[in-house]
């Protein structure tokens, strides 16, 4: 945004400073100013970067008050007085939306002549680089870049029957003054007359009555607009204009008179008067929560506790905060005891509670002038009881080969519907960024997906990452939040061989060992429809699901366009946090020699290892102190059909002495037995 000092300085006539020393000041409170121009006689051109809860400052006029608050400086009025108006009727104006639309104005002019800006209008245009259309037009711009409200004037005799504010009807069209033509969608609020649209409410007026070379009458509109409702109209038609930035950042309610008179003064310097009386349409339930919203409390004594001790002795005084809060617009009622009523003003609806004024003083009196001390605190960081849970599990997961990664918290409502573990539990949002992100993630998958396709797309096709966060279930009125984490993997992320359903099985394996457990097993009930049938798990700790896992159903990918096999999954940490973790136990290494035997056995094809294992532990011999299997054999000679061969390997020792060949004896023959008990035979040879 660019600011003239020149103009800043109409406003302050006892303002006495340097250019440079203005830049400084409000920089420091607030008020950005990145660049100072020096223009020479016409002062100094600001470069500013106002943030956007403040659009009471986006104009020259909301600068200069903010000017006159720090230096303690009388603030003149803008000029509104006008020639007295022929005598008749104003211009009917409707409002059917009366929500959407809490004030409109309507002035009209007649026998005015349209011609090139003259005077201080086209100079500072000239200095700011602003362009130049004709007086009708540059005066609107002129008032918003002075008093930061939008107006619009409209060419009369194009205006057919009363003004009307209402939403548009399906299939309306409206070519707005960009000269494009725009299908104007039910949602989107309109200034019409009896007949047709005229502007795109808040954010373009309309081709067909706009002012021309010809126009010799005019009807000037100011008004306020719901803030809402513009920025989806905006966004809806790509269409971002100066009066749609401010409008979408909420307007001043009591603005559009002030505006409207400014307008109507430069278009009556080239001639024409104002006929008929001034229309000004209130809707007196918006004017109630903008323009007279309810007083808040305000105590001086609460100013000093927050913000503490100043470099000056007296520091926050009652004189100093009714000063700065009196020069920004507020009216201060005074309760005694250095307590107030405060009465809010209409430019500043960002002001809502007792520590929005707080604040407000100590930006204007200056961060600088304030000691350097840090806040009391008696007590202790105190971490959250999952914290080395998460540790661990974040731990185990890089030492594994797995990057961190970070996902948007927003999702498609499509991907909601798919990854929600249960149907419409997700959230969706009031106001979304857009379409792609209007969902609260139900789960770490959408984000994971599109991670891993996003480096698909980028030529990088081996890639294991995991993401920790939080998703979200419930409605809008009450939202759950849990911890929950995903994995995704693909390509050769894990060696010479492509990731595959086994390496997130160990992986989910590997995280649950972490945690002590009664009973863990996997199996392909209830899978969700985002997993390949055929190549996907669910993992069971105690009774509780606590992981999905496997190959991404070969629609979902071939949906999302994806060039190889992607391995996902999602683990409820929620649950798994509430098993403790498992606790590492050293045990004295054996002074004794171990004794390794082999046990070549055959079994059904029914067997699986996992039966095998739970047989040997079940033996419970503190001497067995470890077996795995060492080979497998199926469909050779030796080996009948329907069973395999498998040679176990067992490694036997005590703690207290050296085993005896009889003791040995005994234990293989008990591994045997219970080999047998579960349909297994020793083969002979």
């Amino acid at each position: 945004m660019k600011v003239l000092t020149q103009w800043l300085r109409e406003f302050l006539p006892e303002l006495n400073i340097s250019d440079r020393q203005l830049a400084d000041d409000l920089t420091l409170r607030g008020i950005a100013v990145e660049g100072v121009f020096d223009l020479n006689a016409n002062g100094s051109l600001f470069e500013m970067d106002i943030t956007t809860n403040r659009v009471d400052a986006m104009n020259h006029y909301g600068i200069a008050r903010e000017a006159a608050t720090i230096y303690g400086l009388r603030l003149n009025s803008l000029e509104t007085s006008l020639p007295m108006a022929k005598a008749g009727p104003g211009h009917k104006v409707r409002i059917e939306e009366p929500a959407l639309c809490g004030r409109f104005t309507a002035r009209v002019l007649r026998g005015i002549k349209v011609q090139p800006s003259t005077g201080i209008v086209a100079e500072r245009f000239h200095l700011l680089e602003q362009k130049q259309i004709s007086n009708a037009v540059d005066a609107t711009n002129y008032v918003l870049l002075g008093m930061g409200q939008p107006t619009h004037a409209f060419d009369l005799d194009k205006i057919e029957g009363a003004i009307v504010v209402r939403r548009a009807r399906k299939g309306e069209k409206l070519k707005t003054l960009d000269e494009i033509e725009r299908t104007l969608d039910p949602d989107d609020l309109i200034v019409a007359d009896e007949r047709k649209p005229l502007a795109l409410a808040g954010v373009m007026g309309g081709w067909d009555s706009r002012i021309t070379a010809e126009t010799k009458n005019a009807l000037v509109e100011a008004a306020w607009f719901d803030q809402f409702t513009v920025r989806r109209s905006s966004k809806r038609h790509l269409l971002h204009t100066d009066a749609s930035h401010r409008f979408e950042r909420g307007a001043d309610f009591n603005a559009p008179p002030v505006a409207s008179a400014l307008v109507s003064r430069i278009l009556l310097e080239s001639g024409g008067e104002q006929v008929g009386e001034f229309v000004d349409v209130v809707i007196p339930e918006v004017e109630a929560r903008t323009a007279k919203r309810s007083s808040i409390s305000f105590a001086v004594s609460e100013a000093r506790r927050i913000l503490g001790p100043t470099e000056d002795v007296e520091g926050i005084t009652a004189t100093t905060a009714e000063t700065i809060l009196s020069g920004l617009g507020c009216y201060l009622e005074s309760g005694g005891n250095e307590t107030y009523r405060v009465t809010l003003p209409s430019w500043r609806l960002d002001l809502e509670r007792e520590i929005d004024l707080i604040e407000e003083i100590a930006r204007v009196y200056g961060y600088n002038r304030f000691q350097n001390t840090l806040p009391a605190f008696t007590g202790s960081v105190v971490e959250l009881p999952w914290a080395e849970k998460e540790s661990t599990v974040r731990g185990t997961l890089l030492a594994l080969g797995w990057t961190e990664a970070i996902s948007s918290t927003f999702c498609a409502s499509a991907d909601a519907a798919l990854f929600a573990p249960q149907p419409n539990s997700a959230v969706a949002m009031d106001n979304p960024l857009s379409e792609e992100a209007g969902m609260l993630r139900p789960s770490l998958l959408p984000g994971m997906v599109n991670m891993l396709a996003l480096n698909l797309n980028r030529d990088v096709e081996d890639a294991a990452l995991f993401e920790a966060g939080t998703v979200f279930s419930g409605s809008p009125e009450k939202v759950d939040e849990r911890p929950a984490l995903a994995i995704g993997a693909t390509g050769r992320a894990f060696g010479a061989k492509p990731a595959d359903f086994y390496d997130l099985k160990g992986t989910v394996e590997a995280l649950l060992a972490k945690f002590s457990s009664r009973s863990v097993y996997f199996d392909d009930l209830l899978l969700p429809a985002w997993l390949h049938p055929g190549r996907s798990a669910r993992a069971v700790l105690d009774g509780s699901t606590v992981a999905y896992f496997g190959q991404l159903h070969p629609a979902e990918a071939e949906r999302r366009k994806l060039k190889q096999p992607v391995y996902i999954g999602k683990i409820y940490l929620d649950r798994l946090y509430r098993q403790p973790l498992r606790q590492p136990v050293a045990r004295e290494l054996s002074r004794y020699q171990p004794v390794r035997r082999d046990f070549s056995l055959l079994f059904p094809d029914t067997v699986f290892w996992a039966t095998i294992e739970d047989s040997l532990r079940n033996l419970s011999l503190p001497e067995l102190r470890s077996f795995a299997p060492k080979e497998v054999l199926r469909d050779v000679k030796s080996v009948p059909s329907g069973h395999y061969s498998l040679l176990l390997g067992a490694v036997f020792q005590s703690q207290e002495r050296t085993l005896r060949d009889e003791e040995l004896q005994e234990f293989s023959q008990k591994v045997v037995a219970a080999m047998e008990k579960i349909g297994g035979k020793l083969r002979a040879g």
